[in-house]
């Protein structure tokens, strides 16, 4: 897929699941415009909340932010299937926040991994550190070369992994086995596959996700 990564599919036709989650410039405000209006914490917090993206035959193909997931209801790509009770304000109207929407077209998805990217590394590793096991804002994770560049690692779905501040610095420019650290799992591609098992995973804490969920 190109470098447009707006809902539309691309000229084959196809949809990649990355795109129901990849963000849309200018799409949360009118081009050229600037908002004064302070964002509150807690309705940022909810807005990167998880919301279960389904083809338009139900199947589940992605999980993506509520804030993209808004923008997609907005532009008439998708509709709302299940809700929180939580609403956000804009100056003329609320809006309830989503839960599960479906797409109004059927996408077809590529079998194939995701592009390789940090926040697809995140994600895959579940914004968990790979060597201590805690779970950090994306802002404090960095990506970490299993087997260093200087010994000829490279950057690759098996030799990258989520990696807070202080354990990559503690590992160095070494090998894990060297600095004494023990990786949590064995890195992997980013497929269709694993996002579903992460899609299960979320889907444990909100209940309206689960009959859509194939266990």
């Amino acid at each position: 897929m190109g470098t447009n990564r707006h809902m539309s599919a691309d000229s084959r036709g196809h949809f990649t699941p990355e795109a129901a989650g990849a963000a849309v410039p200018g799409a949360d405000s009118p081009a050229g415009s600037r908002s004064h209006n302070p964002i509150s914490p807690r309705r940022a917090s909810l807005m990167q909340e998880p919301v279960l993206v389904l083809n338009a035959t139900y199947e589940p193909i992605n999980v993506t932010a509520v804030r993209r997931a808004m923008v997609l209801m907005l532009k008439g790509v998708a509709q709302a299937e299940e809700l929180h009770s939580s609403e956000v304000h804009s100056a003329a109207h609320s809006h309830k926040v989503p839960s599960v929407i479906r797409l109004l077209a059927y996408r077809h998805i590529p079998q194939q991994s995701r592009a390789l990217s940090r926040k697809n590394i995140l994600l895959r590793d579940r914004n968990t550190c790979q060597f201590c096991g805690r779970v950090f804002p994306s802002s404090e994770l960095t990506l970490d070369h299993v087997v260093p560049r200087s010994r000829g690692g490279r950057s690759s779905w098996e030799n990258l992994v989520a990696c807070c501040y202080r354990c990559n610095n503690s590992k160095g420019d070494r090998t894990p086995e060297e600095a004494g650290l023990k990786l949590a799992r064995r890195p992997r591609p980013f497929t269709l596959h694993t996002s579903r098992q992460l899609m299960r995973l979320i889907g444990h804490r909100d209940e309206r996700w689960r009959k859509y969920l194939f266990y």
